[in-house]
This record gives structure tokens, sequence and C-alpha cells, in this order.
């Protein structure tokens, strides 16, 4: 290998690209090199459009990266090159995320979360259909007050 400034020229690969498993390694997209080869081999990773198969792609500045992972599809656009795994700050001047924003999450109120999972409704009309037990506790007050009463 021969060295040219501070950097380690390999053979084979230029200067400005790099194995899209690294890449996505190195900006933090995935937690190890192993779970980013694997996000590429399932299928759900793509550059500039194309589907990729392989961890080995090479990937240079100004490819668009898609990924979808978790329900979420982020495209990341490849803004440098890094020569190893740094912090987050350093991980995320490697690309510009040009990702739709995530929807807006609902008010998580009892009544929504259960329409969202086809439950019916806690909540009903006074009167109709069977008392709670507060309602039942006033239904035999109400009587035994009346019974005694008389």
């Amino acid at each position: 290998m021969a060295e040219t400034g501070d950097k380690v020229a390999v053979p084979g690969q230029d200067a400005g690209d790099q194995r899209l498993d690294k890449w996505l390694w190195f900006a933090r997209v995935a937690k190890s090199r192993t779970l980013s080869a694997t996000l590429v081999t399932e299928g759900k990773v793509r550059v500039n459009g194309a589907k990729v198969a392989k961890p080995a792609h090479s990937v240079k500045v100004g490819d668009t990266v898609t990924i979808v992972m978790r329900q979420r599809m982020r495209v990341l656009r490849v803004v440098a090159i890094a020569q190893r795994r740094g912090s987050a700050d350093i991980a995320a001047g490697l690309f510009e995320d040009l990702s739709p924003p995530p929807p807006p999450k609902a008010d998580s109120s009892a009544g929504e979360a259960a329409a969202m999972l086809g439950l019916p409704d806690a909540r009903r009309e006074p009167g109709s259909g069977r008392p709670t037990k507060r309602e039942r506790r006033e239904i035999d007050r109400f009587r035994y007050r009346s019974d005694s009463d008389s």
C-alpha cells in the first residue's frame, strides 16, 4: 500500500469512494458493520434509486442512499467519506438528510388508541348498556334508600 499524506490508498479503491456497509456504519445508520451488511443483503438499501445486493458496492460523494428501517424510509445524500468511525457529530457530517418528515404523533388518549387497534370505545352514552361499578353503587343506594323510607 502506498501512503498519500495522512490517508492510506487502498488498491482497487478510489480516494473518493467507500464500501457501502462501511459508510453506513461510519455514518451511524447501523450499530455495527455486520448489521449494515445485513441491511444491504436483505435489499433494504438503494443507491441512486437502484437496489444494491452486495455490501461491497461503492458509494461516493454525491450519491443518494435510500434505507428502509423500522417502517421508516431515510434518504441520505453522501457528503463526505470518512477514514474511520468517529463521534456522532462527525457521523452527522457525512450525510445530508433528505428524508420526508415523520408523520405527526397522535395524542395518546385511550379512545384514540383503542380506535387505532380496532377495539370498541370504552366510553358509552349514559343509560345505555351495562352499568359501570360506580353507577351500580348509585342504583343500590337509591333502591335501599327508597325501601327504608316507606
